[in-house]
Order: structure tokens, then C-alpha cells, then sequence
């Protein structure tokens, strides 16, 4: 299906292509996860191992699991790089953190558009985990290229940039579900309610329904 339905009290947020993208690093970056949890952690090898084949079949897995993620988030990076571009909005919005975070309004500030400085922050630190991710992995994937002392660092840090993602993954998941009611649906259906837009994206809210209110006036007249 290459169109989504929109109801009357609905906006188009993430089209049919966000979307897929959107699943596709997901379940890669999953795969990826499940896998190298299975290599690297010895009380879970017996356990995860089977869902993947076996140990060997796992150890040939995981790299080109990580490789769809890497893959599949350099295509959402090119969909969504000048929505993801810093502003001076962004930085208001950063030094209110601890108001977004306790819920102290109920709205967003009005300069708030399509992303909001904290989801910008967290895609680009995605974007730089992901890049040590993939080159600490490919050190890791032809050590007898790489060199030990390449392989030592590349553990390190294959580690740490994967950690970053985990708990970023996480928060990713409860923003887009407990915190924010209704924006999970928008990674499925790729709609949202309008009054979900005018609450915590208000300058993007303005700008798409900019055609209606045109359309509206016009009809007054």
C-alpha cells in the first residue's frame, strides 16, 4: 500500500517510505542486538544461539545484521537531514529539558516544528555511535587485516558505541509510548491527531495545516 488514509482530525506525519525505514532499523538494529548479546555474553550463548542457528551461524550473522542497521539508518539520515538540522529553537528548547521531561507544560513552545531539540540530539548521537559501530566493527570482522592492537581498541569500543544505541533505543521506545500517547501510531499508521501536533509540535502543526486554514478562508469569502 503506497498511500495512507487520513481522517478529518488526522495529519500525515511519517509517509509510507519513513516508515519502512523506520522498521527496517529497528528490526536490524534487534537482530544485531539479540546476535552479538549471544557472542559476547557466555551465560546467554546456550540460550540465544538456537534462535539464530547455532553458535557458528550467529558469529556469521551478527556483522551483517549490524550492517543492515548501519545500512538502513545512512538511508533514514539522508530522509531526514534537514529536518534534523541544529537551530537556535533547539537550543532554547535544550536549556527547558527538565520542563519537558517533568511534564511542567502542557504544550510545547511555539517555535517547536517537526523535531524537537532533544529528538534531534538523540539522532545524532545515533549518527555517531552508528559510525564507530560500523568501524570498530569492521576492524572486529577481519582482525587479520585490522592488527591486535587495532582488534583490543575495536572491542572497546564496538562495546561502548552499541551500549550508547541500547539505552538510547530505549528511551526512543518509551518516548514514543508511555510518555507521548499517540506517537507510536504514527510509525505505524504514519498519522497523528491534530490536537497531538498542536501540543507537542506547534510550528510544524501551523505550517501543515497552513493549506487548510488557506482553503477554509477562501471558502468564506
Amino acid at each position: 500500500m503506497s498511500t495512507t488514509i487520513l481522517h478529518a482530525d488526522e495529519l500525515l506525519r511519517h509517509p509510507v517510505y519513513t516508515r519502512v525505514l523506520h522498521w527496517m532499523v529497528a528490526i536490524f538494529f534487534v537482530l544485531a542486538l539479540l546476535s552479538g548479546f549471544a557472542i559476547y555474553t557466555p551465560w546467554l550463548f546456550r540460550w540465544m544461539t538456537p534462535a539464530f542457528g547455532g553458535g557458528a551461524e550467529t558469529r556469521l550473522l551478527h556483522p551483517w545484521f549490524s550492517l543492515g542497521f548501519v545500512i538502513a539508518f545512512g538511508f533514514q539520515l539522508i530522509n531526514w537531514l534537514h529536518a534534523m538540522i541544529w537551530t537556535a529553537d533547539d537550543t532554547r528548547w535544550m536549556k527547558r529539558v527538565n520542563e519537558y521531561a517533568s511534564n511542567a507544560q502542557a504544550r510545547e513552545p511555539d517555535d517547536v516544528d517537526f523535531f524537537n531539540g532533544g529528538q534531534k540530539l538523540y539522532f545524532w548521537t545515533i549518527v555517531a555511535s552508528a559510525v564507530l559501530f560500523l568501524l570498530s566493527g569492521l576492524a572486529l570482522w577481519f582482525p587479520e587485516i585490522s592488527g591486535r592492537t587495532t582488534v583490543a581498541i575495536a572491542y572497546v569500543v564496538h562495546d561502548l558505541a552499541a551500549l550508547v544505541m541500547l539505552v538510547g533505543f530505549i528511551v526512543h521506545v518509551y518516548e514514543g509510548t508511555a510518555a507521548a500517547p499517540g506517537t507510536f501510531r504514527s510509525t505505524t499508521r504514519g498519522t497523528v491527531e491534530k490536537r497531538w501536533a498542536w501540543t507537542l509540535h506547534p510550528a510544524w502543526y501551523r505550517r501543515a495545516t497552513a493549506g487548510e486554514q488557506s482553503r477554509s478562508a477562501a471558502k468564506a469569502r
